[in-house]
């Protein structure tokens, strides 16, 4: 290791260091009464965020050395941060951080700065902080070539492990857990054209801070700086650790050119498929799936749930709204014998709830479902779309709230839905033969206070619409092995129609659980 480098890794902030270079200095300022420099915080990453959005956006030029810009998957998976090597630890707080080196499908570097004393010290790069496992790396690599991301530790289950809390890896992507939940879904800071004739433009977070915590901190605060040839901003995140892991964000956004297709709090995830969208695979598991429905709360209070499908082409449904109170991509499945997976553990990954914090006016809510072969691509898109385009000059300040959650019996107290089925609309065991036009949808509906009707099912009705074709029959019944109804829509529709059915379940004028919605297409 040369000079330069140890020189390098003493300002680095890894766990076992003294305090950077620059907080000796504050220190010192402070106590000989000279005035030290005003701490970094958010209005800072502003600044710079309006700086950058003033001038053309300029893609960068990194082409990563030999062999990193060829990694495979498997080489790059053999890649690993030294655990010895943890930063933030020497503040005595409860977080550790990680950092992801570059390469494979992340080739842009980004910078990774750690706030200590309100002064940021970038950590530079040092071969010594990874493990390159079969990977064989013989040339020296540059002291600027900078991380892919990083992700922060904390003791989420176990006072004594640190575990994976949060991970920033790959454009503007991000994923976070609680107590006792496995990765699926993702989180973005923006999306731009994602269902729009051009093409999907991807902002990336370009650089990061994160501030030393200090020993009884109960959350981690890091900041963002976004950059794309549409727009550039900066991001604040306060991470509140516990059994569903909640964020605060902030994002201050300043357009370079009108953007009309815009997603606010984008969610990515993976459906390839269920009980209401089978595939005729040989697969020995029932369901695979990262989430399994979109749930809003609409500003009018309207709890809506759509199940995901993964369509035979790119489906676009949107859901109007005026001040939504909260949206999500949600796994309520959570029964591992649907699943049958002992390595994915699809039973146990979480959902992402988004709460508005303010006005957000008028938009919609928009799900965006691709086609996908297997379980290895996201195909899901969900966020909100503001109705006015963002404008150059425009400041867009933008807050809300996400959270991770696992039991999503409580978010309302209505029913809600469990189970949708399609089937032809036939009794069973008839060999009638099936009218690919008509088809029979079932939807199971449970909790609330349905099991207080079960001895008065004569009391309860279903509220079923259609946008398009004819509903044709409908019926329901007590089901006791829910503690709740199952309910039967019958629907025909002519060849190229399709058409957004609804239903929900009533007792006289009172509304007993959330709006069931699906969106079906005769092809």
């Amino acid at each position: 290791m040369t000079n330069l480098s140890r020189r390098f890794l003493l300002q680095s902030l890894l766990a076992a260091t003294a305090l950077p270079a620059l907080s000796r200095q504050a220190s010192a300022q402070q106590q000989n009464g000279v005035p030290a420099p005003n701490p970094f915080r958010y209005e800072d990453v502003v600044r710079r965020a309006r700086e950058l959005a003033a001038v053309p956006y300029e893609a960068p030029n990194v082409q990563l050395p030999e062999p990193l810009s060829r990694l495979s998957f498997d080489d790059y998976r053999d890649i690993r941060f030294r655990p010895d090597k943890v930063l933030l630890g020497s503040g005595n707080g409860p977080f550790r951080m990680q950092l992801f080196h570059p390469g494979f499908l992340y080739q842009q570097p980004v910078t990774v700065n750690v706030i200590r004393d309100g002064v940021p010290t970038p950590i530079p790069y040092q071969r010594e902080l990874f493990d390159y496992g079969r990977n064989k790396i013989e040339r020296p690599l540059p002291v600027n070539l900078g991380f892919a991301g990083f992700r922060l530790h904390y003791p989420l289950n176990n006072p004594k492990v640190f575990d994976e809390l949060i991970a920033f890896l790959g454009a503007s992507y991000f994923r976070f857990l609680g107590a006792g939940q496995k990765y699926g879904l993702s989180a973005r800071g923006l999306a731009i054209n994602v269902e729009g004739g051009e093409a999907e433009e991807f902002p990336h977070f370009r650089e990061f801070w994160i501030e030393m915590p200090k020993p009884n901190d109960e959350r981690a605060i890091i900041y963002a700086l976004l950059d794309s040839p549409s727009v550039a901003g900066a991001y604040r995140f306060e991470v509140y650790p516990s059994k569903e892991t909640t964020l605060d964000v902030t994002a201050t956004l300043f357009p370079r050119q009108a953007i009309a297709n815009v997603g606010v709090a984008p969610l990515t995830s993976m459906f390839f498929e269920g009980e209401n969208d089978r595939k005729p695979t040989d697969d020995y598991r029932l369901e695979i799936h990262d989430s399994d429905g979109l749930l809003i709360q609409s500003g009018a209070g309207e709890w809506i749930w759509r199940p995901l499908r993964n369509p035979a082409r790119k489906t676009i449904s949107s859901f109007s709204d005026n001040n939504p109170r909260g949206f999500g991509l949600m796994q309520r499945d959570r029964v591992f014998e649907n699943y049958q997976d002992i390595e994915a553990y699809y039973h146990q990954r979480p959902g992402y709830w988004v709460e508005p914090i303010g006005q957000w006016g008028e938009g919609w809510v928009e799900l965006v479902e691709l086609p996908t072969p297997d379980e290895t691509h996201d195909n899901i898109v969900a966020y909100w779309q503001p109705s006015r385009p963002f404008e150059p000059g425009q400041e867009v300040v933008l807050s809300y709230r996400l959270r991770a959650l696992s039991a999503i019996g409580a978010m309302h107290t209505g029913g809600k839905v469990i189970n949708t089925f399609q089937t032809p609309p036939r009794a069973s065991g008839s060999n009638a033969p099936s009218d690919r036009g008509h088809r029979r949808f079932i939807i199971d509906f449970a909790g609330g206070n349905l099991a207080y009707y079960l001895g008065a099912p004569e009391q309860v009705q279903i509220v079923p619409s259609t946008s398009a074709g004819q509903i044709t029959n409908t019926f329901i019944m007590p089901n006791s092995h829910t503690n709740g109804f199952r309910a039967a829509i019958d629907v025909k529709l002519e060849p190229g129609q399709s058409a957004d059915l609804r239903a929900f379940l009533r007792a006289g004028n009172k509304a007993l659980t959330e709006t069931w919605t699906y969106l079906w297409a005769v092809e």
